[in-house]
């Protein structure tokens, strides 16, 4: 567990000193080319508009098909303004979901299949904030996650029997970097309390350590395409390593939008999943006929009233036989 914070203390410091000098790295390509049209914050009115209008309280429904230690899931969840003041917010988001059955005979956790109804849930308390010029918001957020997780048949072909419901919990932590084109989060997911369990008489399953970071660029005012890396450790030593993904996501109007992510690391191999959320109370703020308006102030007004990414307890499961890891792929 040490060791696992120690990581995520060096990778969250070492991103903060990477986002802190983006606005300074990275310029308007408008600044390039003194013929172009300018495409400056202040131009385009983001520095008139009044964040007490435009960051307002929302929420809605989200849900998810099954991922690298993830449900199969559906809920609700609202973004909560605490104070809004001229250039910042303070927030609260939290989120209950519903997890669901794995699909087919296919587990999301590597051996045991996930069965049964649970419930989920995910609470952030965060503080955002504008650049200067507001070409840029920059934001930390921190929490609490659990998962009851209910278990069923293996999918290897053994047979499992004394299938249990068991509980996981996380604590999580983010920095996210956001302007008209470009968005960065670097995140920290580390269990806390009980971290490994006994699914059944074969499988035990535990919590992953997962750190990351995210890269994401505005292909158009309505497609975002993000690219991550992360490493994830775990107390059973059998998913431990680096992992990959990568992630579409459309605005099919305002408040709406679905998203594809593509994974792959050595435990998990590859994991294709999608998801749906809508929000509620958007104010206007991101429509399209606005957005085709400001195509820069909108990104960054808006990235200070979204719902914070990575929320879910990711888990893993190991073939055990008196606390030791054996071979169980065979029946």
């Amino acid at each position: 567990m040490l060791s696992s914070i120690r990581l995520a203390l060096s990778l969250t410091g070492t991103t903060a000193l990477a986002l802190a000098s983006l606005p300074l790295a990275i310029s308007p390509a408008a600044a390039q080319d003194p013929e172009a049209p300018s495409t400056e914050a202040a131009d385009l009115g983001v520095m008139g508009v009044n964040l007490k209008d435009a960051v307002k309280l929302n929420y809605g429904f989200q849900g998810a098909l099954q991922g690298a230690g993830t449900p199969n899931q559906a809920g609700l969840g609202a973004f909560i303004p605490l104070k809004v003041s001229k250039n910042s917010v303070a927030f609260m988001d939290v989120l209950v979901n519903a997890n669901f059955n794995d699909y087919g005979n296919y587990s999301s956790i590597i051996n045991t299949t996930v069965a049964g109804t649970t419930f989920s849930t995910s609470t952030r308390l965060g503080y955002r904030w504008l650049n200067g010029n507001r070409s840029w918001m920059f934001g930390v957020n921190a929490g609490y996650d659990s998962r009851p997780m209910a278990t069923g048949p293996a999918d290897t072909g053994v047979t499992v029997t004394n299938s249990q419901t068991v509980f996981f919990q996380q604590v999580a932590a983010s920095l996210e970097a956001v302007s008209n084109s470009w968005n960065f989060n670097a995140y920290a997911l580390v269990p806390v309390g009980t971290t490994n369990s006994q699914l059944n008489s074969v499988y035990q399953g535990g919590t992953l350590d997962t750190f990351g970071l995210d890269v994401g660029y505005s292909i158009t005012p309505d497609l975002r395409a993000s690219v991550g890396y992360y490493y994830q450790d775990g107390d059973l030593n059998t998913a431990d390593g680096s992992g990959v993904r990568g992630r579409l996501a459309y605005n099919l109007t305002n408040g709406l939008t679905v998203g594809g992510n593509l994974s792959y690391d050595q435990a998990f191999e590859t994991r294709v999943s999608a998801d749906l959320k809508y929000r509620f109370g958007t104010n206007g703020y991101g429509a399209p006929s606005i957005r085709k308006q400001q195509p820069v102030v909108m990104p960054v007004i808006q990235a200070l009233s979204t719902t914070p990414a990575n929320r879910d307890v990711r888990v893993h499961d190991a073939c055990t036989t008196n606390g030791y890891h054996t071979n169980c792929s065979e029946p």
